[in-house]
């Protein structure tokens, strides 16, 4: 398993995990999100590109994600990416089913966006850090 695939497997255990972002005058927001997947060998998030945060994310790509998983949390420092092509919008979609309740590939809103430069750092009280970057 790599790197990303690791990071993935956390997020997918974890089921919620929390978005970072900050806006034009540098004040931070945090989100839960839970829709992750690796497509062509990238690791991609989801919003809607009508909110705050894909407005954020493009005016400001460095992100930070959080979240828990058996006793063991994450730290993920990485720069997005904005991926508008649409044949990609579906196979996110694809990926993860419970978004096209909401999102449709081609909708002008479904935003994707793939990590890039990313590093992450998985702890606990009990083991040493595992860092992974991709």
């Amino acid at each position: 398993m790599n790197d990303k695939e690791k990071v993935l497997e956390f997020l997918n255990d974890a089921k919620v995990w929390y978005l970072a972002t900050v806006d034009d005058e540098g004040n931070p927001h945090v989100r839960p999100f839970g829709a992750q997947a690796i497509l062509d060998d990238k690791l991609y998030i989801q919003t809607g590109l009508n909110k705050n945060v894909a407005k954020q994310m493009l005016a400001h790509p460095q992100v930070e994600i959080s979240g828990m998983a058996e006793g063991k949390w994450i730290r993920l420092e990485a720069t997005v990416v904005h991926d508008d092509r649409v044949e990609q919008e579906a196979r996110f979609l694809d990926a993860v089913p419970s978004l096209k309740k909401m999102y449709a590939a081609g909708d002008g809103n479904t935003a994707i966006f793939y990590l890039k430069d990313a590093h992450a750092t998985i702890c606990s009280f009990t083991e040493a850090p595992e860092t992974y970057d991709f």
